[in-house]
């Protein structure tokens, strides 16, 4: 049987980099989060440096609220 893989929340980091949280429930194994984030390094100016680090916050902050209402559910 495959994984059941669920996404939490994704959205970009910055103009190309995007950032997916996942939630992967293994069948017999217990459940795991995974980040993906880009696979090159992500480039940023000084200036926009708090653009991205608030918009990787806000996709984390989803992924939390998101995996909260799908444990009131399954109860994981």
């Amino acid at each position: 049987m495959p994984n059941q893989t669920t996404q939490l929340s994704s959205g970009l980091i910055n103009r190309d980099d995007r950032l997916t949280v996942e939630l992967v429930e293994p069948p017999g194994s217990p459940a795991v989060i995974i980040l993906r984030w880009p696979q090159k390094p992500s480039i940023t100016t000084p200036d926009a440096y708090s653009n991205v680090a608030a918009a990787a916050m806000q996709i984390l902050a989803a992924a939390v609220t998101e995996l909260s209402a799908i444990r009131v559910r399954k109860r994981l």
